[in-house]
């Protein structure tokens, strides 16, 4: 599995686009910034064929430390869940190759 950086991915737009690398960039850190804002809200982000974006709460638990066996109180906190559109579900069930 590779991993790819956000300053690749706004190379490779920037070459596709044709459209320079710094102007790339500034879009794509506010298409970032904008999805961590309203995520902040407690919105919920749906793009048509990606896929959706909603946060979730996790309820204060008690959990236990497995070294000293200790029970620890886990606060409440909030998470983002991540939900595979149409297009993606497709395209990741097309490929079959599986990583080594």
């Amino acid at each position: 599995m590779t991993t790819i950086t956000k300053k690749e991915l706004i190379d490779r737009i920037a070459e596709q686009t044709q459209a320079k690398r710094v102007v790339v960039k500034r879009v794509v850190q506010s298409f970032l910034d904008e999805i961590v804002s309203e995520l902040s809200k407690n919105n919920r982000l749906e793009f048509r064929d990606f896929g959706v974006f909603e946060v979730r709460t996790r309820e204060a638990r008690v959990a236990q430390n497995p070294k000293t066996l200790e029970r620890v109180k886990v606060p409440a906190k909030r998470t983002v869940k991540f939900k595979m559109g149409r297009l993606m579900k497709e395209k990741l069930s097309n490929n079959t190759t599986a990583p080594a």
